[in-house]
């Protein structure tokens, strides 16, 4: 019990610090990535479920996806399909080497017949739009500004530490 508080001190300090260190804020900036970078890289330590793992994962390649569409952009490299080819190409150099190096993949490690990874990359992935979106609208209701600062970075490492709260209960309650 002792050293499970130990992690859970040890995960929640590591994860509020990183608000300390933040510079300006970008559209979906570097400190929104290395939260959730972080974050998964405490899960993996910590010996979290590969479910809430994967969350975080899905929810750093959405990131990644989202901020090199925001430097495209600025420099004008813009390209047919340029959403669709940019996030398969991190979805794929993510989860491919997850299945070759057979952290993924394991038929006893599934959660509904899919792997757990995987769902919480999915879902994951689903969250991070939605925090994203869940920022924008705060934003439109109070004529553009945000309400407190570093909310661009806060919306989504709350609503992720609440997703990755839930589905720790339901996997506990298994």
């Amino acid at each position: 019990m002792h050293q499970a508080l130990t992690k859970s001190i040890i995960f929640l300090s590591s994860l509020l610090s990183g608000f300390f260190w933040t510079s300006a804020v970008k559209a979906v900036c570097p400190v929104c990535v290395v939260a959730v970078g972080a974050g998964l890289g405490l899960c993996r330590w910590l010996g979290v479920d590969d479910t809430i793992s994967g969350l975080w994962i899905g929810a750093l390649i959405m990131a990644l996806v989202l901020w090199t569409l925001v430097e495209f952009r600025k420099k004008n490299w813009n390209f047919k399909y340029s959403a669709a080819v940019i996030g398969f190409v991190y979805y794929a150099l993510i989860i491919w080497p997850l299945y070759a190096l057979k952290i993924m993949g394991h038929p006893l490690n599934t959660v509904f017949g899919i792997d757990k990874l995987l769902f919480g990359i999915i879902i994951g992935t689903f969250v991070f739009i939605f925090s994203y979106w869940l920022n924008l609208y705060l934003k439109s209701k109070n004529q553009g500004k945000v309400y407190f600062p570093y909310q661009k970075v806060v919306i989504p490492a709350v609503v992720l530490f609440v997703f990755s709260l839930i589905f720790y209960l339901i996997i506990k309650c298994y």
